[in-house]
């Protein structure tokens, strides 16, 4: 048997991974949070305060679609404005305690989701065993993927 093409597996992986994603998402929970809801209270839960321009930049997105995020979050009590301490002029923001609970019962919701597909009788012990092996794999994927020009 021949070594496998790591482009081909690279190309099984993100369709596979991508096809999981998308049936994950397809499937909403009570009161969830939208896409961008969830990537900028996601920013602020592992980057600590930024401001608004500054999530926008790192989501991609317009400052008025960022803005529009931001103050459905304010609505929700999720995030919370505060003086920028390095410069008076700015504002930046900050998650809540129910921000962090909104995040947290989110991905609870994704997890029973998920344990309920695995215990489903879809699958044997000795497949979850390979699934829980292929978990740590693609978390180790995950941490050696660089941006391009930056592969050290």
């Amino acid at each position: 048997m021949t070594d496998p093409d790591p482009a081909a597996v690279a190309a099984v992986l993100l369709t596979s991974v991508s096809v999981l994603l998308r049936r994950v998402r397809q499937v909403p929970a009570e009161g969830e949070l939208t896409m961008p809801e969830r990537a900028a209270l996601s920013r602020l839960d592992r980057g600590g305060p930024a401001t608004s321009s500054a999530l926008a930049r790192e989501m991609q997105v317009t400052a008025q679609s960022m803005g529009t995020t931001i103050a459905a979050l304010r609505a929700r009590g999720l995030v919370e404005r505060h003086p920028d301490p390095d410069d008076g002029r700015r504002v930046v923001l900050t998650l809540t305690a129910a921000g962090r609970r909104a995040l947290q019962d989110k991905r609870d919701a994704r997890t029973e989701q998920l344990a309920a597909a695995l215990t489903s009788g879809a699958f044997t012990p000795a497949e979850l065993g390979r699934l829980a092996e292929a978990a740590a794999l693609l978390e180790r994927l995950a941490q050696h993927i660089r941006p391009t020009g930056d592969q050290k």
